[in-house]
């Protein structure tokens, strides 16, 4: 009885077609109009350069060195997240706002009627303009919170509470600004 030995060229076809339909693929997403990150960002290819101006404290109270803090924390964000050129005149893209509230109120008050938890809350008034494309450019206020033990006072956790709201507002404004959340 004799064997009949197969070699596969069926299965050869069907990767050959296969890797053939993947190149198609991959050509025609970078023929698009617009760029896909790993960060979900969609920016445009006609963009080149990003601005943020200094965000100036307007809030009645706040940490000394927020303003510098929260600009120079989404510079270096946007910059390492999308491929545009951080240019420190106005970009194609451009961010300025100001700080507008910090404050810290009681959330949650004890048996004793007084606060055992505080919140802290920073907003910030962005105003994004796009000279590629006016349609997408905005003004809003964003705004995030913390909560922090009131027994503990702010003074103990008043920088870590900063840093964590200050990046969830800088991710918020990217997502608003870039991902169209």
């Amino acid at each position: 009885m004799e064997r009949k030995i197969t070699t596969g060229t069926g299965s050869a076809a069907i990767r050959k077609g296969g890797l053939i339909a993947f190149v198609l693929l991959v050509a025609f997403l970078a023929g698009c109009s617009v760029n896909y990150s790993f960060t979900g960002a969609s920016i445009s290819p006609r963009l080149e350069t990003i601005s943020v101006q200094y965000f100036q404290n307007n809030a009645p109270t706040s940490s000394p060195t927020l303003s510098q803090d929260l600009t120079e924390n989404m510079q270096d964000v946007f910059e390492a997240r999308t491929r545009l050129t951080l240019v420190s005149d106005i970009g194609d893209v451009n961010f300025e706002g100001e700080i507008t509230d910090y404050r810290t109120q009681p959330v949650s008050v004890g048996a004793d009627e007084r606060a055992s938890q505080e919140r802290l809350t920073i907003s910030v008034r962005v105003r994004f303009t796009n000279k590629v494309d006016p349609d997408n450019d905005f003004e809003r206020t964003f705004s995030r919170h913390a909560d922090y033990d009131a027994d503990v006072g702010l003074d103990a956790v008043e920088a870590q509470l900063v840093e964590k709201i200050i990046d969830e507002l800088i991710q918020d404004i990217f997502n608003y600004a870039f991902v169209n959340w």
